[in-house]
């Protein structure tokens, strides 16, 4: 049956973090709403009568680059083109962009022949803090006022301006730090709670040193 592809509503995208959950992504709690912000309509989905069987996220960054994930089609619907039909149309909406992704190891040589190239390495690392005292000098917790900073310094670090991204990414409940120096604004980190424990990123900083402070 030919699907019927559209935009996700907030619900729909709940349910699409959902199966990330179920294939051990890890989400965030505030994701749902924090992604749809960055870019309403770049969340699609395929749709058979009323039930989703499958989605991707297709996030818009200005008119230059564009990043492709959440990509997932229900395990019972998979090998009837129910995933390729979504992916095309997250790749027609990201026409004329550069697009970035995350390639499970699995699945790179399909994406090569996507026409996408490796560019780097994600090594993930998860265990327990010590929650021993550190030095937290020039660390700041981040406010408006910090705001307009961490959008200039992001935009050194992402490969596109992501103002109205960063303005939620940044608000409670994320724990945002950031570093400031004689310059300004010298690193930041953002800490959100997840399925299981939380997740650090974006942590930008200009030398290990200020990385690992805010890290800790």
């Amino acid at each position: 049956m030919k699907p019927i592809i559209r935009t996700l509503s907030l619900q729909e995208l709940a349910l699409l973090v959902d199966w990330a959950a179920a294939e051990g992504w890890n989400p965030g709690h505030e994701d749902p709403a924090m992604f749809q912000a960055a870019d309403p309509e770049g969340f699609i989905g395929a749709f058979v009568g009323d039930d989703m069987v499958a989605a991707i996220s297709a996030v818009a960054y200005g008119s230059e680059f564009g990043f492709i994930g959440l990509y997932i089609c229900r395990p019972d619907m998979r090998g009837m083109s129910y995933g390729k039909a979504v992916w095309d149309a997250g790749m027609k909406r990201l026409s004329g962009r550069t697009a970035g992704l995350d390639g499970v190891a699995e699945q790179q040589a399909n994406y090569r022949r996507k026409g996408f190239a490796p560019a780097y390495e994600t090594i993930r690392f998860t265990g327990r803090m010590a929650g021993q005292p550190v030095r937290a000098d020039g660390l700041r917790m981040i406010t408006t006022q910090l705001l307009s900073g961490i959008v200039a310094y992001d935009a050194h670090c992402f490969p596109a301006p992501r103002g109205t991204f960063l303005k939620r990414w940044l608000q409670e409940p994320h724990h945002g730090l950031a570093a400031i120096g004689s310059r300004g604004v010298t690193g930041f980190g953002v800490a959100r709670r997840c399925r299981s424990g939380f997740k650090i990123g974006p942590l930008f900083a200009d030398d290990t040193e200020i990385a690992l402070q805010l890290l800790e």
